[in-house]
C-alpha cells in the first residue's frame, strides 16, 4: 500500500506520514522544503520517496502527479494548505491567490487525476484535509474559510457520486478545529482556544479514511459546533465567527 501526502513537512501532514508509516504503508511525500523532506525521509522507516514542489504553481502540481504515475498509489492525502488573516480588502492579492492555488486548485487537480485512476481499478482512498471552517463564513479570514467551504462541498459531492455508483473508491474529509501547528504563525495570529495536537487529528483522519467514512471530525466540541452551526442564521454565525477571529488578534497582541 502506498500513499501520497502533500504538505508533509509539518503539522497534520507530518503526523499522517508517521501514522501511515507505522501501519506499514509506503509513502510519497511532498512539500516545499526539500531539506525537511530529506530529514523526514531519514526518520521514517521504509525510506519514503520525496519530491519537493510548490503547489501554488499549477505545473508543480502536475509534476507531483506525474512522479506518482505507475507507482500504484492507493491513497491520496490532500493536506497542503494555509490561511491568511486580515480584512478582505487589506490582504495582499498575490498572497491570497497563492493560498487559493494551494488550498483549492492543487487539491482539485490532484483529486480529479487520482480519482480517475482509482475508479479505473475500482479501489483507492482520498483524504481531503478540510476544516470546521468549511461549514461557515469567516470574517477576517474570509478567503481561507471560503477555500475550506470549497473542499467540504467538493468532497460531499464526490462522495455522493461514488455512493450512487457503488464504487469501492472512498473519499474522506478531515474537519478539525484549531490544531497546534504552524498554521496560525503563518496566518499571523494566535489561538483564542486550546488546540488539539496534530497527532490526535492524524489518528482520527487515518482511522476514518481506512474505514471509508466521509467525516473525520476530531473532538466532541468541534462535532457539536459543526452540528449546531446548521441551526444558526448565516448573519449571526458570521458575527460570532468575527468575534472568534478578532479574539485571535487580541491574543496575539497580548503576547507582545
Amino acid at each position: 500500500m502506498r500513499a501520497l501526502i502533500t504538505g508533509a513537512t509539518s503539522g497534520i501532514g507530518m503526523s499522517i506520514a508517521k501514522k501511515l508509516s507505522d501501519l506499514g504503508w509506503e509513502l510519497i511525500l511532498t512539500g516545499r522544503n526539500e531539506k525537511v523532506l530529506k530529514e523526514l525521509q531519514e526518520k521514517l522507516g521504509g525510506k519514503p520517496e520525496i519530491i519537493a514542489a510548490d503547489l501554488a504553481k499549477k505545473e508543480e502540481v502536475f509534476k507531483v502527479y506525474n512522479f506518482c504515475k505507475g507507482k500504484n498509489t492507493d491513497m491520496l492525502v490532500n493536506n497542503a494548505g494555509y490561511g491568511l488573516f486580515g480584512k478582505f480588502d487589506e490582504i495582499d492579492l498575490e498572497d491570497e491567490l497563492n493560498m487559493i492555488n494551494v488550498n483549492i486548485t492543487a487539491l482539485h487537480i490532484l483529486t480529479k487525476l487520482f480519482l480517475r485512476d482509482f475508479k479505473k481499478r475500482n479501489s483507492g482512498r482520498i483524504l481531503n484535509v478540510a476544516s470546521a471552517a468549511g461549514f461557515m463564513s469567516g470574517p477576517l479570514m474570509s478567503s481561507y474559510y471560503a477555500s475550506k467551504n470549497y473542499v467540504v462541498k467538493l468532497t460531499l459531492a464526490i462522495y455522493e457520486e461514488l455512493r450512487r455508483e457503488r464504487s469501492n473508491v472512498t473519499v474522506t474529509m478531515l474537519c478539525p478545529g484549531p490544531v497546534d501547528t504552524n498554521f496560525n504563525d503563518r496566518a499571523g495570529v494566535k489561538f483564542s482556544m486550546k488546540p488539539i495536537s496534530p497527532d490526535y487529528a492524524a489518528e482520527c483522519a487515518v482511522q476514518k479514511a481506512l474505514a471509508g467514512k466521509l467525516f473525520a471530525i476530531p473532538g466532541l466540541t468541534v462535532k457539536l459546533g459543526i452540528f449546531g452551526s446548521r441551526f444558526v442564521p448565516h448573519k449571526m454565525l458570521a458575527a460570532v465567527t468575527y468575534n472568534i477571529q478578532h479574539g485571535k488578534l487580541k491574543a496575539k497582541e497580548g503576547k507582545k
